[in-house]
């Protein structure tokens, strides 16, 4: 069979725009947390469980991978804050979606930003969460990340077939580079992903 034009349109008209190849990708919701202590917003953090296998002991936000229940990335972020800080659905307002993230491990992060209106004590899931802290916003705003790069190059495996493109083996990859930044707060260290999103956040405040 030969598509004709109008089939063309069929398939293609009105259809929402996405991210070449998502479906291969992995994904996963986070929620950046604004709680107030003693009239005073502050963000709140995570410190991973040290017996997790992924990134134990690093801080970061609440969060997780979006499953097939989950009706929506937002859901899935609500989802997931609720099982790690011990907190009910009703306790999380969500503000609005942050730009998502496609990292080069083959994932797509949706964050969201929002608050925490909990009356008493968090119980966060010792099995995932080590410790929960704040920071007051008003720190992130003073004391802006430090910022190192980090270069990427590409590196075709072994049976990558050279012969097939321009140049062979001397093919002219392109290469790029990401900014990684650093909050440090008291002996806090906050980076990775979990610091783009906040500094993501920071920028979206424009606060002068």
């Amino acid at each position: 069979m030969k598509p004709s034009l109008v089939d063309i349109h069929a398939k293609i008209n009105d259809r929402s725009a996405d991210v070449l190849g998502n479906e291969r990708f992995y994904k996963f919701a986070v929620f950046l947390p604004l709680i107030e202590r003693q009239g005073e917003l502050h963000v709140l953090f995570e410190v991973r469980a040290h017996t997790l296998r992924r990134q134990p002991g690093e801080v970061c936000f609440p969060g997780g991978k979006v499953d097939r229940h989950d009706q929506s990335p937002k859901n899935a972020a609500i989802r997931e804050t609720c099982e790690e800080l011990g907190i009910l659905e009703r306790e999380v307002s969500v503000m609005g979606e942050l730009d998502f993230l496609v990292t080069s491990f083959q994932s797509i992060v949706y964050p969201f930003a929002g608050v925490i209106n909990v009356a008493s004590e968090l119980s966060p899931n010792p099995d995932e969460v080590e410790e929960v802290f704040t920071v007051p916003l008003s720190h992130f705003i003073n004391h802006p990340p430090e910022r190192h790069d980090i270069r990427v190059h590409v590196q075709p495996d072994d049976s990558f077939p050279f012969h097939l493109i321009p140049n062979g083996e001397d093919y002219n990859w392109s290469s790029s580079s990401m900014p990684e930044f650093f909050y440090h707060y008291r002996d806090y260290v906050i980076w990775g992903m979990t610091a783009r999103i906040l500094f993501h956040f920071i920028q979206l405040l424009d606060v002068k």
